[in-house]
């Protein structure tokens, strides 16, 4: 039997285990482009809890704390394991609404209801996945409540439930085990019980530090973890401007190339006279020798990458939850929020109509809260969601349990060109009804390509990867693997554009060569419209809608 504040300090200490062991879940994600965020989501989605559990008195009771679990869980989830993290939290509220104290009985029944809360709120569940760890785990706690254990042994029971299934994952998803991983949303949840069970056995709230790895599950596991920052390749980023006096025959790729080989992340831009330059490596030195060889330095920004990410994941915990944005008052009928990320991307946007545009994508996914926060500036009665990422469409529905004076209808886009042509699709003089079904027809007339870099070693889809190879994926599905990043975006548009009426092809600062060399390199029908547009996302992605 515990009280709340027992309650409180299991919660934190969940989060704290799974806060230093973050980067370890993102390893586990399969895919190789980069979008492991798996345990920085539920991280993020359990420190909004922390926050907000923490601003309650000494006093506050089971259903206090219950009910602010609950509340900063819905605000504070992002990407499909957080919310689904959530969805499992929220059960405790539901199911502790009269209780002084929790018994065994009520802990376990709190968790089965989050269960199926989370299974009703997937589309298709799938086994082998976070929710198979959930479900074993509470049919573990429940056998134990019927032999009548006491409440911490229910909880041991149902941490090894929790350790079990996720031993299992791989049985149930091939996919996995050919990756030789476990379910990284599994993980995280055992992270999470583990460090609960730490304060219920022994009083102890697992420390925050990341150096205190006193629930490592092996000595392979352990050692990864001391790693501070696996997620993080590097830990500078080194910036310079250089004046171009000393070479005069300053070849922009030879520079490119050159700090390719020691880092990642590079941006070479320049003009008649200077250099600017953007890279992250370990090793700032040979960064600013390469400066010296082209010029004069005019200046230069180093900055600790690994510190920048603590102190903006406490910044976005600390920030979730309480958040109060001043809501417009509805003017029109209908309106758009887009979410997406890149400068000429979030202005092409705006520039088709939409409202507002949420800064937000790959490992960049919005709270529910933010999206709903965002959805609160449009001045519609009715708000049109353009979510662009399929790790975004659960926290955009959860996004609808927030608002009261606005209705968010979410358009399914899972790629940025399906909500470029959803919003272009859009007619504000057209019912809610008939601009639904417009902007779904327009969708599925797009194919999206995305070419990018291997964020890992894999085998994927049939293909033996390397990390910095170059991946081409269309519509999520990987096409092509190739070491020529360049004849990646060639065979791309000479491969998958055939029937197409126009290819449009957004590409980044450190691409941007592509729409002087890509014309002449590939021949296209001339019946196709070729458009080049400047997106400003993350460098080295190219996207191509592939319009038929």
């Amino acid at each position: 039997m515990i009280n709340a504040q027992d309650f409180k300090n299991a919660i934190v200490s969940g989060a704290n285990n799974i806060f230093k062991h973050q980067n370890h879940v993102n390893e586990l994600n399969i895919f190789p482009v980069p979008d492991g965020d798996t345990g920085t989501n539920m991280c993020l989605t359990i420190m909004g809890v922390v926050e907000n559990i923490e601003k309650l008195s000494k006093a506050a009771s089971v259903p206090e704390v219950a009910d602010a679990v609950s509340y900063a869980a819905l605000r504070s989830s992002r990407g499909n394991s957080g919310v689904i993290l959530s969805l499992l939290l929220k059960g405790f509220a539901k199911n502790l609404k009269n209780r002084s104290e929790i018994v065994a009985n009520d802990f376990v029944t709190s968790l089965e209801i989050g269960v199926d809360n989370a299974y009703k709120a997937v589309s298709k569940p799938t086994e082998g996945t976070m929710l198979t760890v959930a479900r074993v785990a509470a049919e573990k706690g429940r056998g134990a409540v019927e032999k009548g254990n006491n409440f911490v042994t229910v909880i041991e029971e149902i941490c090894k439930g929790a350790r079990e299934a996720l031993a299992d994952t791989p049985n149930l998803l091939p996919v996995l085990k050919k990756a030789g991983v476990v379910d990284a949303g599994g993980k995280g949840l055992c992270l999470i019980l583990e460090g609960m069970f730490s304060y219920f056995r022994d009083g102890v709230i697992v420390s925050r530090d990341i150096n205190s790895l006193s629930f490592a599950d092996d000595d392979k596991f352990k050692k990864e973890t001391q790693k501070f920052d696996d997620d993080i390749r590097f830990t500078y980023c080194t910036e310079f401007i250089v004046s171009k006096f000393v070479n005069c025959n300053f070849n922009p790729e030879v520079l490119r190339k050159n700090l390719q080989k020691i880092g990642d992340c590079v941006i070479v831009m320049h003009d008649d006279e200077v250099i600017k330059t953007h890279v992250h490596s370990n090793n700032p030195d040979k960064v600013l020798g390469y400066a010296l060889s082209y010029g004069k330095l005019i200046s230069v920004k180093i900055d600790n990458l690994e510190e920048q990410n603590k102190q903006m994941i406490n910044k976005s915990a600390n920030e979730e939850v309480g958040v109060v944005e001043k809501e417009v008052k509805p003017e029109k009928a209908l309106g758009m929020l887009a979410i997406a990320t890149g400068k000429g991307i979030i202005e092409l946007f705006k520039s088709l109509g939409c409202d507002e545009v949420l800064e937000g994508g790959q490992t960049l996914n919005p709270s529910a809260e933010q999206i709903a926060n965002a959805a609160k500036k449009v001045p519609a009665e009715t708000v049109f969601v353009f979510p662009n990422n399929k790790n975004i469409l659960m926290a955009a529905e959860q996004a609808k349990k927030l608002l009261k004076n606005r209705k968010l209808v979410i358009i399914p886009s899972r790629f940025i060109p399906q909500g470029i042509a959803a919003a272009i699709a859009f007619c504000g003089s057209y019912s809610e009804e008939d601009n639904f079904a417009g902007m779904n027809e327009a969708m599925a007339k797009v194919k999206t390509a995305v070419v990018t870099y291997a964020a890992r070693d894999a085998e994927f889809g049939g293909f033996k990867i390397k990390k910095g190879d170059s991946l081409a994926l269309l519509d999520g599905k990987l096409v092509l693997v190739s070491k020529n990043h360049f004849e990646s975006i060639k065979q791309v548009l000479k491969k998958f554009t055939s029937g197409c009426e126009s290819i449009d092809v957004y590409y980044p600062s450190d691409l941007a060569y592509l729409a002087e060399i890509l014309p002449s390199e590939v021949k296209f029908d001339p019946a196709i419209d070729l458009n080049f547009v400047f997106g400003g996302q993350m460098p080295g992605e190219v996207l191509i809608s592939l319009n038929f």
